[in-house]
């Protein structure tokens, strides 16, 4: 382990492995922050924008983990981490890992563990933000992991994101990440399930953004209140919206009427109907979450 190990991370060097769009943003903000970066990447060519800002580009991935304590990984998938690191673990030492590639829970576990077992310090990150929003608040990281290495590296994770740590269970960050990734990919599926609704009768993709834009964000409103009716465990509270009222049946039949794959919303109604058919009924409708908890929450 270097002597940088000891020193503040104010300014810190640091060793980012990947230089896709993300990986690339994350280097050039540690640079444009007064901090050094040591850069490598798999493919070469990917590297001329950050040496332009000043960065060094390390001929081989043993040379790019030899340079700073703390070294960043954003590749592609869980099993890329492995294929670059495994070779160098003995060279990681001492030194703290800071994972930013998308894996799931698990996987950040199991590489949790695999750090462990090569003296690594391991902290986990989750990212919810598209490249061009790191450097900015709206910017959001999760880690989970190492308490004692979040803390001691902050103002190198602060230049990227607004930071959050979320416990030492590596997977963690990872879970609430995909969690929050989940919700808005269903939103954006229902809307585009809406858009070919209007759409078979001629209406743009515009109009129908602008008109149903207002009462979605309205809706999300009724998150908090539904978050409070399912961690009371009581979906009996007076001035929901019924199981029994929430029939979705007629918009199933609207989509076939019109030539449209229901397929989404087919999903919310079967979910609502398993909780009438176990005679929940007259319950509010954010009993449906009961089909979706864990088995191991039941």
């Amino acid at each position: 382990m270097t002597s940088e190990s000891a020193t503040p991370t104010a300014r810190a060097g640091v060793t980012v492995l990947g230089l896709g769009a993300m990986g690339s943003a994350l280097a050039a903000r540690l640079l444009d922050t007064g901090h050094r970066v040591t850069v490598w990447n798999r493919t070469p060519g990917r590297d001329a924008s950050v040496i332009e800002r000043g960065g060094v580009s390390a001929p081989t991935i043993t040379d790019a983990v030899a340079h700073h304590p703390v070294i960043v990984a954003c590749l592609l998938r869980h099993a890329s981490i492995h294929e670059t690191l495994d070779p160098v673990a003995a060279e990681l030492r001492g030194r703290t890992l800071v994972n930013l590639t998308t894996t799931t829970p698990n996987e950040a576990r199991e590489l949790a563990a695999w750090a462990g077992g090569h003296g690594i310090t391991y902290l986990d990150g989750a990212i919810l933000a598209v490249p061009e929003m790191i450097g900015t608040p709206d910017a959001q990281i999760f880690y989970s992991g190492s308490h004692t290495a979040y803390e001691q590296h902050k103002p190198v994770l602060d230049t990227w994101a607004t930071s959050t740590f979320d416990g030492a269970d590596a997977g963690m960050a990872s879970l609430i990440d995909l969690a929050m990734l989940s919700g808005m990919y269903q939103m954006f599926a229902g809307f585009f399930h809406g858009v070919a609704m209007v759409g078979s009768e001629g209406m743009s993709a515009q109009e129908f953004a602008d008109r149903t834009g207002p009462f979605i964000k309205a809706m999300t409103d009724s998150f908090a209140g539904y978050a409070e009716i399912i961690d009371r465990g009581d979906y009996t509270v007076p001035g929901q919206q019924s199981l029994e009222f929430s029939d979705l049946s007629h918009i199933v039949r609207a989509s076939n009427d019109q030539g449209v794959n229901p397929a989404t919303i087919a999903a919310v109604h079967d979910l609502i109907r398993q909780q009438i058919a176990a005679g929940h009924g007259g319950e509010g409708l954010a009993r449906v979450h009961e089909s979706m908890r864990a088995n191991k929450l039941a």
